[in-house]
């Protein structure tokens, strides 16, 4: 497992995190102060915003599950990867695509996000 596998590991974790402490905790181990996220669905910048975009995420899939797609694909301080959201051992009912890239202190500094397929989309 590389470097890259562990950071995309954690940052599904905390997009699955229920507590609010710990997730926010979370958050502030891994992403760097000033992220920036951005995705069809919203546009954010700080680690507070980032924490009440995945808070509402959370609240509209309550009972799903965001795990991984596939690989990691990395090179330097970025990577892509492929995630799902679903019932946990079910068929994703969304599957998505994220490029994630790091600061020189190993910690997200922006994320852009796609959704490859959706209901209804």
């Amino acid at each position: 497992m590389s470097d890259f596998d562990t950071v995309i590991d954690r940052y599904l974790g905390v997009w699955n995190e229920a507590n609010p402490v710990a997730r926010r905790a979370a958050i502030d181990e891994l992403f760097a102060e000033n992220v920036r996220y951005v995705d069809p669905l919203a546009a954010v910048e700080g680690r507070a915003a980032l924490d009440a975009v995945i808070g509402a995420a959370r609240q509209q899939f309550a009972g799903l599950v965001f795990s991984s797609g596939g690989p990691v694909d990395a090179h330097h301080d970025q990577a892509r990867f492929t995630w799902h959201l679903g019932r946990p051992g079910g068929e994703p009912l969304v599957v998505g695509f994220d490029v994630a890239e790091r600061d020189a202190d190993g910690r997200i500094f922006q994320v852009l996000g796609f959704i490859d397929r959706a209901p209804g989309r």
